[in-house]
């Protein structure tokens, strides 16, 4: 039976950031003029989860200033549930750069982030949550990267869901630049993964994380950690699931969509995860949840920005059923 968006309640959390993106290609250095976007792997999730008629809250701190203000009028504006967004006025909301990049290639970004607001975040912003009222918890490795304090939260969250019930999907979404050392960033992840239901690395990061080569083999060492289902993003070639959703393990790949224009890879991942989670939280098939991060994902890609491509639930019905 599908379930409801709109009778299902989501939790993410993490770090946002004003996003200064180039208007011509080139390097940053030589840009005059810049737009201003949100950024953040975390919200973009919760975007697109909320386009899609999800009740969604997102967690963060930012800081009290213009971009902090605009990061909570953008989600609010999305529709986001933003009682856990606490304002910090001890520091700055981040803030990130990105090239213009051509021809479908992967652009430059430069971060000023260092201390941000949501780096301090901590496990005592999980105090006003009423798990007991939460279905999904959405996490990704970004935000444990941020600082321990942050690392402690995120592991508050997910033990505190996982007890209370609720499914539990994890991202690795690697930032290997955030953290001491590969060592540590591979054991961290490795360990909140096991604490997911659906763990959802892209085939590299899978491969940097677990030390295995194949996906099968790749989804077998999260499957004996406790994972449920594993979901590798495979780039354009598509997405491939091994898990227990059903009644008996499962394995099978499904192909990518197919896209003319390739404007920017940023959000791609994320577009995936909310077309895999999306599906999942509603009762559909791990073959449709595929099918669906596939979409997703590929309709990301096809305009600037991180998340402007994440469809409304009247798009995303018009191209699952056209």
């Amino acid at each position: 039976m599908v379930t409801s968006p709109s009778a299902l309640s989501v939790l993410t959390f993490g770090e946002a950031m004003g996003m200064l993106v180039a208007d011509a290609p080139g390097p940053l250095a030589g840009v005059e003029h810049f737009h201003r976007r949100l950024a953040g792997a975390d919200n973009n999730v919760a975007i697109g989860l909320a386009r899609l008629g999800f009740k969604v809250s997102w967690m963060s701190r930012v800081g009290r200033d213009s971009m902090g203000e605009f990061i909570r009028q953008t989600l609010t504006g999305e529709g986001i549930d933003d009682r856990y967004i606490q304002t910090d006025p001890a520091h700055p909301t981040g803030l990130m750069f990105k090239e213009r990049a051509e021809h479908g290639a992967d652009p430059r970004v430069e971060y000023f982030r260092r201390g941000s607001a949501a780096s301090h975040l901590c496990p005592a912003d999980a105090e006003a949550i009423d798990f007991s009222a939460l279905d999904h918890l959405h996490a990704t490795g970004i935000t444990p990267a941020l600082s321990k304090s942050a690392l402690a939260l995120t592991r508050e969250l997910m033990q505190r869901a996982r007890a209370a019930g609720a499914t539990i999907s994890f991202d690795p979404n690697l930032r290997p630049s955030l953290w001491e050392s590969e060592a540590v960033m591979r054991d961290t992840l490795n360990e909140l993964a096991s604490l997911a239901d659906w763990v959802l690395p892209g085939l590299a990061e899978g491969q940097l994380l677990t030390g295995e080569k194949t996906p099968e083999a790749i989804a077998d060492a999260y499957l004996a950690r406790g994972a449920r289902a594993v979901i590798i993003k495979l780039g354009p070639q598509g997405s491939y699931y091994r898990g227990r959703l059903g009644a008996t393990l499962e394995s099978f790949e499904v192909a990518g969509r197919p896209v003319a224009n390739v404007v920017d890879t940023v959000g791609a991942g994320d577009g995936f995860a909310v077309g895999c989670v999306s599906a999942l939280l509603e009762g559909r098939s791990p073959r449709e949840a595929l099918a669906r991060g596939n979409l997703v994902g590929a309709e990301a890609v096809q305009v600037i920005g991180d998340m402007e491509g994440l469809p409304t639930r009247a798009r995303l019905d018009a191209l699952e059923n056209g």
